[in-house]
């Protein structure tokens, strides 16, 4: 029997809730859990949706953890969720904020969801850049969650290893080399006031994918973490806003307009 050495964090496990046959895939973000993404979840599900926000390995444990794992990992566990959530649900929807944005966009070009939401998509991470060269296992500190609602902590790591930054460095390679193939229909969440992503990132999303149905949509009063922010609220309203839109178009041959 395998043991595994890293506990998950009290708050950053996996949730599965099962509703109709309309699933929504939700990803976190890099070193963020289930956690930042569990009020848009649960609000999601209360509409009757069936959700499932898987943790990707090396989150919510330790960051240790992370040395040990790859983007491939990431990738395939993704499927395997998306998957599940197809093997019950007619219809199929991936959001992901952050980092899992851009892991929303490289799985829809394998799987073909019924439509894709990204908050606050990071196709560009400045304060990371200049550690592609650095050695693997250097650990760099983290500063507090970009969270404009002080009262929300988010589970994170306080330092991340060098390693890791490298995997998201080449989730982002991959994601822009396969933006162009990208032909869902896509609800695009940007914060004005982001401290992590530029907001220039999901204009380059919405500007080099070949889908024709497209929004984005602003949020005025969040940071980074939008699903945990003030604007969270919004992004329950406008995702299942679309979703319906998206499905009833579907089932009727129109496009989404």
């Amino acid at each position: 029997m395998t043991i595994n050495k890293y506990e998950v964090i009290p708050g950053a496990e996996s949730f599965y809730i099962k509703g109709n046959e309309i699933g929504i895939l939700l990803i976190h973000g890099f070193v963020g859990t289930p956690q930042s993404v569990k009020f848009v979840g649960n609000h999601l599900a209360e509409k009757g949706f069936t959700v499932y926000a898987p943790r990707l390995k090396g989150h919510g444990t330790h960051s240790d953890e992370l040395v040990e794992t790859t983007f491939q990992d990431w990738l395939t566990e993704l499927e395997h969720a998306y998957d599940k959530l197809k093997s019950t649900c007619s219809h199929v929807f991936i959001a992901g904020q952050s980092m899992g944005g851009v892991l929303s966009l490289i799985l829809a070009n394998k799987v073909n969801p019924a439509g894709v939401i990204t908050i606050n998509a990071a196709f560009s991470v400045p304060g990371y850049e200049l550690y592609k060269e650095a050695h693997d296992f250097d650990y760099v500190q983290e500063g507090k969650p970009d969270i404009k609602d002080d009262s929300i902590i988010e589970i994170t790591y306080p330092a991340v290893p060098v390693h890791a930054i490298k995997q998201l460095l080449t989730v982002i390679k991959i994601g822009k080399e396969n933006l162009s193939r990208v032909t869902s229909p896509l609800l695009l969440f940007k914060s004005l006031d982001d401290h992590v992503v530029p907001a220039e990132s999901t204009d380059y999303v919405y500007h080099n994918v070949s889908s024709w149905s497209k929004k984005i949509v602003e949020l005025t009063n969040s940071y980074h973490v939008a699903t945990m922010d003030f604007d969270k609220f919004n992004i329950v309203e406008y995702t299942e806003g679309f979703i319906r839109k998206t499905v009833i178009n579907a089932l009727s041959g129109y496009k989404v307009s």
